[in-house]
């Protein structure tokens, strides 16, 4: 049993060590991208409209899974499965359409070999990209423990009981809102390059 003076659960100071790099790593780019434009003297690279309809894919999948949060602190079994569900089905979504939305950079002849400033928008895309690949094992997995554990009242006492399974969620949630900031402030640093 852990010591209840122990504040922090190792997998919260985990989570907020990633999230800290990953923050180093995005802002490390976006600096760097800047430098190489001024210095190149590059044009910007205007966005595909795919990128704004992807952000309110994004932030929807982050709104369910707030409501899949509230039902399951407020005991909901059909109402945290639906959601969840709703969750995995959009971040599914939103990694289709964000391949289309570099599908309509390549019909644009804007390849990641193309210049400095194409390279950038890519790596920072594929790199979030990758990071929501990242999450959806976890995602997954909730779903299909939401879906083979409450099926019956004993099942789903235990489940919205288990204090571990809480703590999870809130880890899981608060990756998906690090997704989702780190996503609008992607749209609106390359959105901003692309008026200077």
């Amino acid at each position: 049993m852990r010591d209840p003076s122990f504040r922090f659960h190792p997998h919260h100071v985990m989570l907020s060590l990633l999230l800290m790099g990953l923050s180093m790593l995005f802002l490390a780019l976006s600096v760097a991208y800047i430098y190489s434009r001024v210095q190149h003297a590059l044009p910007p690279i205007r966005l595909p409209w795919l990128f704004g309809v992807n952000t309110l894919i994004l932030l929807t999948s982050s709104w369910t899974l707030i409501r899949a949060e509230k039902a399951y602190i407020n005991d909901e079994t059909s109402a945290y499965q639906r959601q969840l569900t709703a969750t995995l089905v959009l971040s599914v979504l939103f990694l289709v359409m964000q391949m289309m939305a570099w599908y309509q950079l390549f019909q644009q002849d804007i390849f990641m070999q193309s210049n400095v400033s194409s390279a950038y928008v890519y790596a920072l895309s594929i790199l979030h990209f990758i990071h929501v690949i990242g999450g959806l094992p976890f995602l997954t997995w909730f779903v299909i423990q939401a879906h083979q554990k409450m099926k019956e009242p004993v099942s789903v006492l235990l489940y919205f009981s288990d204090v571990e399974k809480r703590s999870s969620l809130k880890l899981l949630t608060r990756y998906w809102h690090f997704l989702d900031l780190i996503w609008i402030f992607l749209i609106l640093f390359l959105g901003i390059n692309m008026l200077f």
